[in-house]
């Protein structure tokens, strides 16, 4: 049984229809990738997930409990976190701060928690940062810190919306090291992205999306393989 499934979501932003009778699956300890050129649905596809912007029709599943419909604070509270591509960290609160406000204070006893000391192993220029104000840290640092923000949640699976966008290539190679790690943890990932070198040595698996709906799945490797496919929905 998938960890994560949609069924059949159909998701709007007002009276535009994005997502079409989308569905996907995602396995316990597995990177899943959602690609697609700009405005395919990705994002929206996430959003969804996480209740930000509800589907009006379809299912949602999380654990085989049917999350469509609750409240953001809600899903984030079972098991799903977040990482938006603007990032939004409180610029005004330092390294220590932001982490601290995102730190859950529920447990259920069914895993390691996630503390301070363990994502600043994962981030350790984070811990050089601790004392240093959010907005002052550089657009790679603020990345790291969203994630790590996350992760202070205790999440069983990670959302990451286009993690890569707009760092400097070094540090988007040491980014994918930390999701290597992170999935080695045992950690559940989804990205969506539009970088397929930066994915493809991560995912497990692809979902094509283009106008909001799902145009190919598989394997990363038989994505990687098939051409036609990545000529067909990805190329400029």
């Amino acid at each position: 049984m998938a960890l994560l499934e949609l069924r059949h979501v159909e998701t709007y932003y007002g009276e535009s229809h994005i997502l079409f009778d989308l569905s996907l699956d995602v396995s316990r300890g597995e990177i899943v990738c959602l690609l697609g050129r700009n405005g395919a649905g990705k994002t929206t596809t996430i959003r969804s997930i996480m209740g930000l912007t509800p589907p009006r029709a379809g299912q949602v599943r999380f654990r085989d409990q049917d999350v469509a419909g609750l409240p953001p604070f809600r899903i984030a509270r079972l098991g799903l976190g977040f990482v938006p591509e603007d990032r939004r960290i409180f610029a005004n609160l330092t390294v220590h701060e932001n982490l601290e406000v995102a730190r859950k204070t529920w447990d259920d006893g069914t895993r390691r928690a996630w503390t301070e000391e363990r994502v600043f192993d994962l981030f350790p220029i984070l811990r050089e940062r601790r004392h240093q104000l959010g907005g002052t840290l550089s657009g790679g640092q603020q990345q790291m810190l969203t994630i790590a923000r996350t992760l202070m949640g205790d999440p069983e699976i990670l959302l990451l919306d286009e993690p890569s966008e707009g760092l400097a290539p070094l540090v988007v190679e040491a980014l994918r090291e930390q999701l290597v790690r992170l999935k080695a943890s045992g950690l559940t990932l989804v990205l969506a992205e539009q970088n397929v070198r930066f994915v493809s040595e991560l995912g497990d698996r692809a979902y094509i999306l283009e106008k909001g709906m799902v145009r190919y799945e598989g394997t990363m490797t038989a994505f990687l393989a098939d051409e036609q496919a990545r000529q067909a929905y990805l190329a400029v």
